[in-house]
């Protein structure tokens, strides 16, 4: 049996090396294509479309890193214009239930949580 300071190191550890990992998945953005390509693969304009509020620049920025991870691929097709889609790829799939549950909860939880935040902001603040 390891004491609880152990416990602790271990999971300092641990979550330093998933860290960029969960950054990833976590990211606004990227669950929002996780789940859009989670219905089918889509063009970029058509993720651009489907994510509001998204930049061309951000949802950009988005698919690289997801494409770099792993999560999805980028299929160029030779044409005029070219055309480029986005599909998950097997590890892309394997995070739509997590983020689904995630979403899930904070839809059940929202008015909790907004009211806890009304409650800290009505607080008097110390001067410190």
């Amino acid at each position: 049996m390891t004491d609880s300071s152990d416990l602790l190191a271990h999971t300092a550890e641990q979550c330093l090396r998933v860290s960029d990992v969960l950054a990833r998945v976590g990211d606004k953005w990227s669950v929002l294509v996780i789940a859009a390509l989670g219905q089918r693969p889509h063009r970029f304009n058509e993720l651009k479309r489907a994510i509001d509020g998204v930049s061309q620049r951000m949802l950009t920025l988005t698919v690289r890193g997801l494409e770099r991870d792993g999560f999805i691929t980028r299929t160029v097709t030779p044409s005029i214009p070219p055309r480029v889609d986005y599909a998950l790829t097997d590890l892309g799939r394997s995070v739509l239930e997590p983020t689904r549950a995630m979403g899930e909860w904070a839809l059940a939880n929202r008015e909790a949580v907004e009211a806890a935040r009304r409650a800290y902001d009505a607080r008097p603040r110390d001067a410190a």
